[in-house]
């Protein structure tokens, strides 16, 4: 048996990566990923060894040719991982929130959105949790590493982890569509039109492509960056010394403006964008100007805020458990205790306030007029306790191509598109008549093998000039 492992580790971070080639017999085992992670095998067997030596060779070659050398496992330092550290105070609000249902994800949670048809929880145990929006436990994922962040980019539902990479959780099969750089102590992140902005530990943002290739990066003007949030025209990205936007083209700063304290949370609206501070406020910024058009007062730290649509109701989770609406114009109507903890992130929807807690549960409140005046005078519903049904669909990532399932034709109406070698790097190109033949697709790094055809459900145009996958993937045979 022979076993050759090489790094790649580039002083800017945009790379820390290893690769293991092992040859036994006819069998050749290739292992890469982040170092001092587990990552991800692939196996080939050869008719005959010297046809397996000969393609472990080619391997090889191939990475010392883009800058992969020699070293000794274990040397090299494992990525930085911040976990958030919070306290979390027993709530001075002389009435509780009407709490409809509670569910308890049994580790700390900070991932969380809502759509119309689901809930999304994610917590520190590298578990996602899809729930009925009255409550019913749908579904299961389970990712390598503790989940940071869920974030949404139209159909596409995102999960970044502990272990630097970003799950695309749209399908059954999730797949990890993006991989940070070593040196980025990921705090938050956003996607926007396929494009991902990743906030550090240091202040800075980072920036990354459909084809998880790094853009650009800018160095932060505070550090602890909690805050990222990206549309067409800009990245928002708050820090421990306000907010400020880049243009997403290139990261030219566009303007700056300081806040009243760190900033530990951020919400967009279409030409706003709020900022939850360590100095007891959010505030509102124009996106076009980086204006403060309105301060909403809080009682203590804001760890989250969320605004109902275009921002006619603003609510906000402070460190001592309180859960607060203000009007548009900064009025507080309401406070409120959590019935649980701090929310370490929230959403709003159709009347309901869905919260992430510090004890990890995911807590849907009525945040209706009627529910909350009721609440102010003592009256609040029983909250239910939603339990893990005995049977529940479990999925996880995929890691090679060989897990990927596989059909012999293509379902009418699916789109079929082919993994090439382009300038020494695997791009998906689409088959199928309709569709720009130029363009690339956004698709999974750890099942792309040259010459293999797939078929997938949909395709779907982004700004960016590329496709993105929608729906399962299988493997044309």
């Amino acid at each position: 048996m022979s076993r050759t492992y090489l790094e790649l580790s580039q002083d800017d971070g945009s790379a820390h990566k290893f690769y293991e080639v092992t040859v036994q017999g006819q069998v050749v085992s290739v292992r890469y990923g982040r170092i001092g992670a587990a990552g991800q095998t692939q196996t080939s067997t050869f008719p005959t060894v010297q046809k397996a030596e000969a393609a472990a060779a080619k391997k090889i070659g191939e990475k010392i040719r883009k800058g992969y050398e020699p070293a000794v496992q274990g040397q090299r330092a494992p990525r930085a991982v911040t976990r958030r550290q919070v306290a979390s105070a027993p709530s001075t609000a002389r009435a509780v929130a009407p709490v409809l249902w509670r569910f308890r994800t049994g580790s700390a949670a900070f991932g969380i959105h809502i759509d119309e048809d689901k809930c999304w929880v994610g917590n520190q145990a590298g578990d996602v949790y899809t729930l009925a929006h009255g409550g019913e436990v749908l579904a299961r994922y389970q990712l390598p590493d503790g989940v940071k962040c869920l974030v949404a980019d139209d159909f596409w539902i995102y999960a970044g982890c502990d272990d630097g990479r970003v799950y695309d959780l749209s399908s059954k099969l999730p797949f990890a569509a993006y991989d940070i750089a070593a040196d980025v102590d990921i705090f938050w992140l956003d996607i926007h039109e396929g494009v991902l902005n990743v906030a550090d530990r240091a202040g800075r943002l980072t920036v990354i492509d459909h084809e998880d290739e790094h853009q650009w990066s800018r160095g932060g003007r505070g550090e602890h960056a909690w805050m990222v949030r990206a549309d067409d025209r800009a990245v928002y990205h708050g820090h421990t010394r306000g907010v400020t936007a880049h243009a997403p083209d290139g990261g030219t700063e566009l303007w700056h403006t300081p806040t009243q304290g760190a900033v530990l949370f951020g919400w967009q609206e279409d030409d706003a964008v709020y900022a939850g501070t360590a100095r007891h406020t959010v505030q509102r910024l124009s996106k076009a100007t980086g204006a403060v058009e309105a301060t909403y007062h809080c009682d203590s730290p804001v760890y989250s805020c969320a605004t109902s649509p275009g921002g006619r109701y603003v609510f906000a989770g402070d460190s001592a458990s309180s859960v607060y609406c203000f009007d548009r114009d900064g009025t507080r109507l309401w406070k409120l205790g959590s019935g649980g903890g701090s929310a370490l992130s929230m959403q709003y929807r159709d009347e309901r306030l869905f919260l992430v807690t510090t004890d990890g549960s995911l807590v849907c409140v009525d945040a209706s007029e009627t529910a909350v005046a009721a609440a102010q005078q003592g009256s609040v519903p029983v909250a239910r306790d939603i339990k893990l049904a005995a049977t529940l669909p479990t999925y996880a990532p995929a890691t090679a191509a060989a897990a990927v399932a596989t059909v012999t034709a293509a379902p009418a109406g699916s789109v079929v598109v082919e993994c090439v070698q382009e300038n020494g790097r695997t791009r998906i190109h689409v088959v199928s008549e309709g569709y720009d033949h130029g363009w690339n697709v956004q698709f999974p790094r750890a099942i792309r093998e040259p010459g293999a055809r797939y078929v997938v459900d949909a395709l779907h145009a982004a700004s960016g000039g590329f496709y993105r996958v929608r729906g399962d993937i299988r493997r044309l045979q």
